[in-house]
């Protein structure tokens, strides 16, 4: 990977700490793939796309020795203060799912939570998790389900209409659907494949939006390159998409999800 940082890894690492806040509303499903990797104590885990570390930290603390990496610095700098009290600590370093700077069979297990996903290269990313993985080594992977009219697609479809930024050079969603998840990552694979749901509670449309333009680059991103009236124009629409899953005392969230186990090959 060269040195340069590109202008993808700016934006997810522009909000530094505050993305931490974005994963405590994924908790339940990085809790659920690092079940599913279930890391023993000693083992060498990798955990790519790792962002603030929330699923590096759950790895330590089951008391294995854990890399995490991720393309932007921002990510890197946050999840190395907020790791400082986890024993085993673990380390971070700057690379790309699709060029991991590791031998061969370096590890005994990777993970990754919503971050190999966003991969510009899923087949070569795909090939290096399994390269980097000792035979008979475990993975766990938390994705998006491909699922068009769901909160998650109709998020990024928002967030797109008000950005200027080009499409991402491949879908995340491909991540989503078990007829891919066979053909790329079985080939290195035996996997499987469960579907879940994941729910964001939150108290109100505003919260949301405070933890989001804050906490999550694409939005960051595209709410700085407004100007002030569309700035306001983009937060209103926001509110009003998320004011459609008001229920009870705040807002419920249901986003489909799946969580894949697999042993390498």
């Amino acid at each position: 990977m060269t040195s340069a940082l590109t202008p993808e890894a700016q934006m997810w690492g522009q909000p530094g700490k505050s993305y931490d806040g974005i994963s405590f509303g994924l908790s339940d499903t990085i809790s659920h793939a690092v079940q599913a990797l279930w890391p023993r104590p000693g083992e060498r885990i990798l955990d790519i796309g790792t962002g603030t570390g929330w699923a590096a930290r759950l790895a330590a603390w089951r008391g294995a020795n854990v890399t995490g990496v991720d393309i932007a610095p921002g990510m890197l700098e946050a999840a190395d203060v907020l790791s400082a009290r986890v024993e085993p600590r673990p380390a971070f370093r700057r690379a790309a799912a699709e060029d991991l700077p590791f031998e061969e069979a370096s590890f005994d297990g990777v993970v990754s939570t919503y971050g190999v996903i966003f991969s510009s290269k899923p087949v070569e990313a795909a090939a290096e998790m399994a390269r980097v993985l000792r035979p008979g080594g475990r993975l766990a992977l938390a994705t998006w389900a491909d699922d068009p009219g769901g909160y998650i697609a109709r998020f990024f479809d928002l967030i797109g209409e008000w950005s200027d930024a080009p499409p991402p050079p491949a879908s995340p969603f491909d991540w989503g659907r078990s007829s891919w998840l066979q053909e790329v990552v079985g080939t290195h694979f035996k996997i499987d494949v469960r579907e879940q749901v994941t729910t964001f509670y939150a108290p109100d449309e505003a919260t949301v939006w405070e933890e989001y333009v804050n906490g999550f680059g694409p939005v960051a991103a595209t709410y700085a390159a407004l100007d002030q009236n569309r700035r306001e124009a983009f937060r209103a629409a926001f509110e009003e998409f998320h004011r459609s899953y008001a229920a009870g005392l705040g807002l419920i969230i249901p986003r489909r999800a799946l969580v894949v186990r697999g042993f390498r090959l």
